[in-house]
């Protein structure tokens, strides 16, 4: 690996992302492992409040690790889509350095240098503090995603079981 810093960012970001990723999967898949292994503990059980009985009940279970799944590819492609910008702002950020760099060399008087120092200085804040508003809202809009997914599931079983025990009266 060089010993350059922007290498050494891109392998970090790519690493993290490989990583996410594993993570993701391995969480799905145990996850219906898990439900499987439910499944089968509990295939013979009847439940009595239950008026399409234990069917319905894994019915609805399937419902929700289904969008479970879903919210968690939503929050796993927001994470995504926030290492990736954060990395194109790390790109930016150290071609305007270089930049700045070359331009604080130049031959003036210190004050002259002085007075573009502190320029430059507002302006990287400035840029900084953009760049942390776009990745939060970034981040905000993908949990939001994720998060309506998971509420409108939760909503539609209470509606079930509504249902179900409206059935059974």
């Amino acid at each position: 690996m060089s010993d350059n810093p922007m290498n050494q960012a891109k392998t970090m970001m790519t690493d993290a992302t490989a990583s996410a990723q594993d993570m993701g999967r391995t969480m799905m898949e145990k996850s219906m492992a898990g439900m499987t292994e439910f499944s089968r503990l509990f295939a013979d059980m009847k439940m009595p409040i239950m008026g399409g009985g234990m069917e319905a009940f894994m019915a609805a279970q399937r419902k929700n690790m289904e969008v479970l799944s879903a919210a968690n590819r939503v929050a796993l492609e927001g994470a995504q889509a926030v290492a990736k910008r954060h990395m194109e702002i790390m790109q930016q950020t150290m071609a305007e350095m270089s930049e700045s760099m070359r331009d604080i060399a130049s031959p003036e008087s210190p004050q002259a240098r002085a007075a573009k120092q502190a320029d430059m200085l507002k302006v990287a804040y400035e840029r900084a503090v953009a760049h942390i508003k776009e990745l939060a809202d970034l981040i905000q809009r993908s949990n939001g995603e994720a998060l309506s997914m998971l509420n409108a599931r939760f909503t539609e079983a209470m509606d079930e079981v509504k249902q179900l025990a409206s059935k059974q009266a």
